[in-house]
C-alpha cells in the first residue's frame, strides 16, 4: 500500500458485495453500514472486507451541494461471501473491478477535501477521465482509533 497522499493506478478485481443506495445526507452513512452489517451476520455471508462508501457525485462541489439539500446519491457496501436474496433496499451485486487510480487518506472523514483535489489535479494533469462511481474504503474503525489515524482508501475508476 502506497503512503498517505501518493497517487497510484492499480487494477482492482471485481468484488461480491451487500449494498444499500439510497439519497440523503452524507451522515447517513454510519446508519446505513450498521444496516448493512446486520444483514450481512444475519444472513451468514460475511463481510469478507472493510466498508465501501460509492461516491457519485461528480465533483466535490456538487458533493456539498447534495449533502446540503440532502439529495446526496449514498451507496454503501461491503464485500461478502455469498448471494442472498433481497431485503429491503439491500441487495447483493458484483462491484466491477477496472483499473482505478488510488490515493490513502490519513485523517478524519471530514478532512478527505484536500485529497480529493489532490486527486482530481492528478487525473487532469495525466489525462485520465473517471468512469464510473469512486470508491472510499474504511481500512480502520474510528471507534477504535485516534482521528488522526483513520485510513481512507480512495479509488476512482479511470480510462
Amino acid at each position: 500500500m502506497s503512503e498517505s497522499g501518493e497517487i497510484s493506478l492499480v487494477e482492482v478485481p471485481p468484488v461480491l458485495v451487500a449494498g444499500i443506495r439510497r439519497k440523503g445526507s452524507y451522515q447517513e452513512i454510519p446508519v446505513m453500514i450498521g444496516e448493512l452489517a446486520e444483514f450481512i451476520v444475519r444472513r451468514e455471508i460475511g463481510p469478507s472486507g472493510p466498508p465501501i462508501y460509492l461516491w457519485h457525485e461528480k465533483s466535490v462541489e456538487d458533493a456539498y451541494r447534495a449533502d446540503a439539500s440532502g439529495d446526496a446519491d449514498i451507496e454503501v457496501a461491503f464485500p461478502v461471501t455469498g448471494r442472498t436474496r433481497p431485503e429491503g433496499d439491500i441487495v447483493t451485486y458484483e462491484l466491477p473491478g477496472g483499473l482505478m487510480a488510488r490515493v490513502l487518506h490519513k485523517g478524519p472523514y471530514q478532512e478527505c477535501t484536500g485529497t480529493y483535489e489532490k486527486l482530481f489535479a492528478w487525473l487532469e494533469s495525466e489525462g485520465r477521465k473517471i468512469k464510473g462511481p469512486i470508491r472510499e474504503i474504511y481500512l480502520n474503525d474510528p471507534r477504535e482509533v485516534r482521528p488522526d489515524e483513520i485510513l481512507t482508501e480512495i479509488l476512482a475508476p479511470v480510462g
